[in-house]
C-alpha cells in the first residue's frame, strides 16, 4: 500500500481534491493543502488533525497567479513526497459567447498552474527516487466537447503531459497518473450552472478516490487511471468511433445544441 508522508493537494477545498486530501489523511500523511478558498481550508485543517492526527499546512495560494508553483515549493516546509493537482474549473456554453477572462483563467489553472507546480516539485522526488503526483483530468480528455471546448482541450493536455512525465519519472521511481473521473457530484456542476442532459449515473467523490488509491497502490502505477468500469469502456470506444460522430454523440451527451 502507498504511504505518503506529506503530500501537497491543490483545489482541497471542495470536491475530488477534498477528499483526496482525507483518504490521504487516513494513510498517516500529513497535508499542504492549497486553495483560494481560506477558511474552508482552514475548517478542512482542523477536521483532518483531529481525526487523523496529522499535521496540516493551509496555503490560500490562487494558482492561476504567475510561478504559483514556483511560490508553493518556497512557502512549503518539509521534503514533499505526494502532488495532487487537483484544482481546476470548467464552464458551459458556445465559446464565441463566452467571456475571454474565463477561457484564460480556466487554462490558466487547469493548464499553466498544473505544469508550474509539477515542474516545481518533480525535481525533488526525482532525486528522492520516490513519491507520486496524481494530475486530476477527464474523460472529457478523450474526445473534443462541444459546449466546454476550453475545458474539455484543457483536459486532453493534462492527461497527455501527465503520460509523458509518467514515462520520464518511472526509471526514477516516482509513481505519476492522470486520474479521470466521468460525471461526478461534485460543485462542478454548480460553477458551470446546469447538469448533463445524457451522462449517465454519476459518480461519488469517494469512488474517484478509490480509483486513485487503487493506481497509487500498484507496484506499476498506470500512467492513466479511468474512473467507472463504463467511463473506462467509453474511453476505450472513443478509439474506434469516427471523430466527426464521436464530436455529434459528446455535444448530445452534454445537451449542447450549437
Amino acid at each position: 500500500m502507498y504511504q505518503p508522508h506529506l503530500s501537497l493537494v491543490t483545489g482541497a477545498s471542495s470536491g475530488i481534491g477534498e477528499d483526496l486530501a482525507r483518504a490521504l489523511a487516513r494513510r498517516g500523511s500529513d497535508l499542504v493543502l492549497v486553495a483560494r478558498r481560506e477558511e474552508r481550508l482552514r475548517r478542512l485543517a482542523d477536521e483532518l488533525a483531529a481525526s487523523a492526527g496529522v499535521r496540516v499546512e493551509v496555503l490560500p495560494v490562487d494558482l492561476a497567479e504567475p510561478r504559483a508553483g514556483a511560490r508553493l515549493h518556497d512557502l512549503v516546509g518539509g521534503p514533499v513526497d505526494t502532488i495532487v493537482n487537483a484544482a481546476g474549473f470548467g464552464s458551459f456554453g458556445a465559446f464565441a459567447g463566452t467571456d475571454p477572462e474565463v477561457s484564460a483563467g480556466m487554462i490558466d489553472t487547469d493548464v499553466r498552474a498544473l505544469v508550474d507546480v509539477t515542474r516545481a516539485f518533480l525535481p525533488d522526488l526525482i532525486a528522492a527516487r520516490g513519491g507520486a503526483i496524481v494530475n486530476v483530468a477527464s474523460t472529457a480528455s478523450f474526445q473534443p466537447v462541444p459546449g466546454q471546448a476550453v475545458y474539455a482541450a484543457s483536459k486532453a493536455f493534462v492527461r497527455s503531459f501527465t503520460e509523458a512525465i509518467w514515462w520520464e519519472a518511472k526509471p526514477h521511481g516516482v509513481k505519476v497518473t492522470a486520474l479521470c473521473p466521468g460525471v461526478t457530484r461534485t460543485e462542478f456542476f454548480d460553477v458551470v450552472g446546469r447538469e448533463l442532459s445524457g451522462g449517465g449515473p454519476m459518480q461519488t467523490v469517494e469512488q474517484v478516490t478509490a480509483t486513485a488509491l487503487r493506481a497509487l497502490d500498484r507496484r506499476s502505477t498506470p500512467p492513466v487511471a479511468i474512473s467507472g468500469r463504463l467511463n473506462a469502456a467509453f474511453a476505450a470506444g472513443t478509439r474506434l468511433v469516427p471523430r466527426r460522430a464521436l464530436i455529434r454523440t459528446a455535444a448530445r451527451v452534454i445537451g449542447f445544441e450549437g
